[in-house]
């Protein structure tokens, strides 16, 4: 057994979520090697409440109510997006699993990095919104991140002792949704509870809608140009129903690296709690004879127009990635709402980065005035869309 002293302090931001909570059982069969020094949500009392009774951490969050649920003694409460800051001060995690869902999730990303500490990231937005800002943070602090998102997790592994400039590209696959057969002239019928239903992985609404548009691919292009220093040229995407390839480089020499396993996310998950060992974990395992055969196709973007956005963006640089990012979850949530239809989605987040050219990013308050600006416009213009 390792001493307690040894043990690696975790903060879990997301703890309710299906990140957060898949994660948090990892943690409890691996008690010997880690303990929960924070849990922080968003405005799940009850069940933080819960998890903080099971797992006993230095400190509690909830972000988005300032009415506190009943805690362990000795687990000190905060409250609000300021109070996670606090938080994490008084916790001093060794490492920072960031699953907020959104742009909520940066400044706590941006706290880890500044601090030199490893952010476990499955929060995507913070690269999208801010990759060249918290990349330069990153390296400036000494910081490592580790990619949560199968898809990048699965790169992660690829890359790892190889050298970068022997990579010709990377794959990053996709299941392409519920929708990769169903005839575009029907889209506009697409219900929230269709988007919903995806046909491999369970995840929370807003990406698992992402999923349906492909919008939740366009900023993995975006997470693997920031996480591996990768022109948008040597970033492609190939649709992979089956979920089981999670994403592959090829090399100059004309070798080929895929990451392989069952869709289940706590397998990225493990491996980036435990990095750089592997860690035992009762899963289930690969049964070749039920995946005697695997799908690979190309995407068709006038299926997926949300995927263009991703190498428009690319090419534009500045805030253009916080716009998208604001727009899409304003779109998304309105057509979670019954607001919008299903292919309004892309073209709100369309019209938003056309609105005005890119401005840089010198600061967080910079991506931050970018995303309340591209807010109120999706707002505006969901709005005024006729069902």
């Amino acid at each position: 057994m390792i001493d307690d002293v040894a043990k690696r302090r975790i903060a879990v931001l997301g703890c309710t979520g299906s990140v957060g909570t898949q994660a948090l059982d990892i943690l409890a069969l691996h008690e010997d090697r880690f303990e929960v020094g924070l849990l922080a949500a968003h405005r799940s009392a009850d069940a933080l409440r819960d998890l903080a009774a099971r797992h006993g951490p230095d400190a509690a969050c909830l972000t988005g109510t300032a009415t506190a649920p009943e805690l362990p003694t000795g687990t000190a409460w905060h409250h609000g997006p300021d109070g996670l800051l606090d938080a994490l001060d008084a916790a001093a995690p060794d490492t920072v699993l960031n699953a907020i869902t959104g742009a909520a999730g940066l400044r706590a990303s941006e706290w880890a990095l500044r601090h030199g500490k490893t952010l476990a990231l499955a929060n995507k937005e913070s690269l999208v919104v801010a990759g060249d800002y918290l990349m330069a943070l990153a390296r400036e602090h000494g910081a490592t991140i580790l990619p949560v998102d199968s898809e990048h997790c699965a790169v992660f592994q690829c890359l790892n002792g190889e050298d970068r400039a022997a990579v010709r590209r990377v794959l990053v696959t996709g299941s392409g949704g519920p929708f990769r057969q169903r005839d575009p002239a029907t889209f506009d019928a697409i219900t929230p509870a269709e988007a919903l239903d995806h046909p491999t992985w369970k995840m929370g609404p807003r990406i698992t809608v992402g999923s349906a548009t492909m919008m939740n691919k366009a900023f993995e292009v975006l997470e693997a140009h920031w996480l591996f220093g990768l022109p948008a040229e040597q970033i492609d995407v190939v649709l992979h129903p089956q979920s089981i390839v999670h994403s592959m480089v090829e090399f100059r020499d004309g070798s080929m690296l895929a990451q392989c396993g069952v869709p289940d996310m706590r397998v990225p998950i493990l491996y980036c709690l435990g990095y750089p060992e592997r860690l035992d974990f009762a899963f289930e395992p690969f049964d070749f004879t039920r995946w005697r055969s695997l799908e690979f196709e190309p995407w068709d973007p006038a299926r997926y127009p949300a995927l263009t956005l991703a190498y428009d963006v690319l090419r534009a640089g500045g805030d253009a990635g916080a716009r998208l990012n604001a727009a899409d979850e304003i779109a998304t949530q309105a057509f979670l709402d019954g607001a919008i239809p299903f292919p309004r989605i892309v073209e709100v987040v369309r019209a938003v980065l056309e609105d005005r050219s890119p401005r840089p990013i010198s600061s967080l308050q910079d991506v931050l005035d970018a995303d309340e600006e591209a807010r109120r416009l999706a707002s505006r213009l969901t709005a005024a869309s006729p069902r």
